[in-house]
């Protein structure tokens, strides 16, 4: 019966609308998306290639922001100075620049299937990953980081800011959303590298037999890209103390 349940709550998911501003899935994760949902014991319940925003809302009412906001611009790539300009110059409210990284949200089976997603999304550099069980069994994993940033740049449609800082802003964005896109890149390898078909592995393993000549470099690949998925690199090291703060693990045992 769980498998079913699984399966039905995966089917409907799969199969309903979606509801999204974009309206579709990000094309710099669409292939990550598709892999996910066809494995039998993951499903994709939301998600977001990252992006630079520029909102216009209502300070004085912060619970109800979201809702009564206005989106002036918005991009899953680099962003161009010129582009926040010119939305600032729509600004009525309180504008806020916004860059928002990778997440994902992925229905798993069971726990321990969490689990192992949880630790492909931790060393590819998502510190800010977890597990969440709902009251009617769900589990969700979510990928998340924490490398995001929030700045105002006006109050009732005046601008805060110069053109010098606007400048810093654009750049600081620009290289969050490049280490954001090497995340994902790593991420997309550690997780085929932990979900690849196990008949796969079996076809590789007799593969090797049969030409042993090879099999002392195939080894040393197949070490190294198991290194890089279970090790970190200096800089993620540096990156992983400077994010510790904000850490929000809920890991169910």
């Amino acid at each position: 019966m769980e498998g079913d349940t699984f399966q039905q709550w995966k089917n409907q998911c799969l199969n309903k609308s979606d509801f999204s501003k974009k309206g579709s899935v990000d094309e710099d994760i669409s292939h990550i998306v598709s892999f996910i949902n066809s494995h039998e014991k993951y499903f994709t319940t939301s998600s977001c290639s990252g992006r630079i925003i520029l909102l216009d809302g209502v300070s004085d009412c912060p619970d109800v922001q979201k809702q009564n906001c206005s989106w002036l611009f918005v991009t899953h790539h680099k962003c161009q100075r010129e582009d926040v300009v010119t939305g600032l110059a729509k600004s009525v409210g309180e504008a806020t620049f916004k860059f928002e990284p990778f997440v994902l949200h992925v229905q798993c089976k069971h726990l321990a299937d969490a689990q192992l997603l949880h630790k492909v999304a931790i060393n590819s550099g998502f510190r800010n990953s977890g597990i969440t069980v709902g009251k009617k069994g769900k589990i969700i994993m979510a990928v998340r980081s924490t490398h995001c940033l929030e700045v105002p740049l006006s109050h009732r449609g005046t601008v805060l800011v110069n053109d010098e800082y606007l400048d810093f802003l654009v750049e600081v964005a620009n290289q969050k959303m490049e280490e954001n896109l090497k995340r994902i890149e790593r991420f997309d390898e550690c997780l085929l590298a932990a979900l690849q078909p196990q008949e796969e592995k079996c076809s590789l393993q007799e593969d090797m037999v049969k030409k042993p000549v090879y099999r002392r470099r195939r080894k040393r690949i197949q070490d190294s890209s198991e290194t890089d998925c279970d090790s970190q690199s200096v800089n993620e090291q540096n990156e992983s103390n400077q994010e510790e703060t904000d850490f929000n693990l809920m890991l169910v045992p």
